[in-house]
């Protein structure tokens, strides 16, 4: 990043709003046991005001309060950090970017591409890769199971987006053979992965407890991976 770009990230900063939400995510993020960047810290702050801005007019999420946005969604979308592997991975039903864009900032080497039907959401999203010059992300409108690619991907994650059936039914043949699942819940899955060992050629990798700062309830993220 050149200087005349740092400064403008710095510039749209400077005030009480965006002081308090930069602390509160490099905060978040040490608690998960990330070192954010200044660059990584900036652009995530830069996020959420943006995600604030376009939320009063077009609803993209149910959170309204930018402060509460820190931590359901970025610090959320963080946790899952340490899990991430491979160069490709593509997040289906990725919302307003989460956990796309939020990864695609934290792994600037990695490509990402973020997929939803809702026209509102992705447009938000490009122009978030636009505000962010996020080069590495690419955003996708269409249904899952109609996306086309000539490459599949290294991994696909998840956050809230249908039942672990549905999702795999819907993204199988976006995922490389030797590629993994990441799918963000809430309560352990339980009937979700019976169903789909009953029906499916897939093996559970692990489904870890994720503990995430600032937000109430269980969360998991559920891995899992081709059966060989």
């Amino acid at each position: 990043m050149n200087v005349s770009q740092s400064s403008l990230i710095d510039n749209s900063l400077d005030n009480p709003l965006a002081k308090t939400l930069r602390n509160d995510i490099c905060q978040g993020a040490k608690s998960l046991s990330l070192d954010l960047s200044e660059t990584q810290a900036d652009l995530l702050t830069r996020y959420v005001l943006l995600l604030d801005k376009w939320n009063k007019a077009y609803n993209l999420t149910a959170i309204r309060n930018p402060g509460e946005m820190v931590f359901r969604h970025i610090i959320d979308s963080l946790s899952i950090v340490p899990h991430i592997s491979g160069d490709t991975i593509l997040d289906v039903g990725s919302g307003p970017g989460l956990p796309g864009v939020v990864l695609a900032i934290i792994y600037p080497g990695k490509k990402f591409t973020t997929l939803d039907s809702n026209g509102k959401k992705t447009r938000f999203m490009l122009q978030a890769k636009l505000d962010l010059q996020l080069d590495n992300l690419e955003v996708a409108n269409a249904r899952v199971e109609s996306f086309k690619v000539e490459e599949p991907f290294d991994a696909i994650t998840s956050r809230a987006f249908s039942s672990l059936v549905n999702m795999v039914d819907g993204t199988k043949h976006l995922l490389s053979p030797s590629g993994v699942y990441l799918a963000m819940k809430g309560l352990y899955p339980e009937e979700e992965l019976k169903e789909l060992m009953d029906r499916h050629e897939i093996e559970l990798v692990g489904c870890e407890p994720l503990n995430v700062p600032g937000t109430e309830g269980d969360r998991h993220l559920v891995i899992l991976r081709n059966r060989h």
